[in-house]
């Protein structure tokens, strides 16, 4: 693997920033970030980046490429936390396996971003309907894990989901609706709009993520100490897991004829984790997993380990494939 990929993606500022907000929570200091402005933050990157995808689908079109890869994308959302919850029970019961399949099943928008980010500094191009993968992408596993959950545990004839609840905090949760939502308005004004709101959408885009990991920096670090309850063994999975998703990623890619910017967004959507989306969704229907479990190896592991190692580790598997 070319080192140097490591150290470019570690040498951007976005990384550098997570990198610093771990440092202040490893050196006590008091740098801490109000609570409101991280989800303010939150919400115009997947406002930026769907109304980006948006444009660029306009320019692209719907053809066969598309549609294959918007399948491949719900496929794999539905069967990693299939697996997923059997490694799992392994060392875990039925509710915590469960609620960490389904976030592995799902994504995380910021490491899709990072990535893009990653393959805008390489100059390599990748097309604005992968956001479109993004948003299918983040519900379908919530739904599969609360079915995992009412077929496995031990007391499921006393189970009584509200599927209209959950359905609604799949489908409608805030950043999906956002996400889908500014995808539209970029598909209704096309070039017009992207011009329009350039200044808002790409000028402000990368200062805003800076800032934002910085905020994930401090979270990540103040999240490691929760996985000790479980030992090595979920560490080793919110390791493990991504680079096996994301190899079943690489391959399907190839199978379809993915070009290599595109292939690297799939493969980091297939390897990362959610720690917004899918743990308010598991806090709501599965109260009896633990939180601190799922939020932790997606937050504290997965994520550094993604956006520091994953997408150039990512990146050397598809340079070998498509050599």
């Amino acid at each position: 693997m070319d080192v140097s990929l490591i150290v470019s993606n570690i040498l951007n500022p976005p990384v550098l920033a997570f990198f610093l907000g771990v440092l202040a929570v490893l050196l006590k200091t008091d740098l801490e970030i109000p609570a409101p402005i991280p989800k303010l933050l939150s919400l115009y990157l997947l406002f930026a980046i769907g109304f980006k995808g948006g444009v660029e689908l306009v320019k692209s079109g719907i053809n066969q490429q598309v549609i294959l890869t918007l399948l491949a994308a719900m496929i794999m959302a539905c069967v990693v936390p299939l697996y997923t919850f059997f490694i799992l029970r392994l060392k875990l019961d039925t509710y915590n396996s469960a609620a960490i399949a389904a976030t592995y099943g799902s994504i995380s928008a910021v490491t899709f971003i990072t990535a893009s980010s990653f393959l805008t500094q390489l100059g390599m191009a990748f097309d604005g309907f992968m956001v479109a993968a993004l948003a299918l992408m983040e519900s379908p596993a919530i739904v599969v894990g609360l079915i995992l959950v009412n077929v496995f545990s031990a007391n499921k004839n006393e189970q009584e989901f509200v599927w209209k609840e959950v359905l609604q905090e799949a489908f409608l949760n805030s950043s999906v609706f956002l996400l889908v939502g500014s995808l539209l308005m970029g598909l209704l004004t096309g070039e017009h709009g992207w011009q329009t709101l350039k200044p808002f959408t790409q000028d402000m885009f990368y200062g805003v993520l800076t800032f934002f990991l910085l905020d994930m920096g401090l979270l990540a670090a103040r999240r490691i100490k929760d996985l000790q309850t479980t030992g090595i063994f979920l560490i080793l999975f919110a390791i493990l897991i991504p680079i096996l998703n994301a190899g079943i990623a690489l391959l399907i890619a190839k199978a379809i004829g993915m070009s290599p910017g595109d292939t690297l967004l799939f493969s980091v959507l297939c390897a990362s984790a959610s720690y917004i989306a899918v743990p308010a969704a598991m806090r709501l229907t599965v109260p009896e997993a633990n939180p601190s479990l799922y939020v932790s190896a997606a937050l504290a592991v997965t994520f550094p380990f993604n956006i520091i190692v994953g997408i150039p580790l990512y990146l050397y598997g598809i340079n070998i494939l498509w050599r």
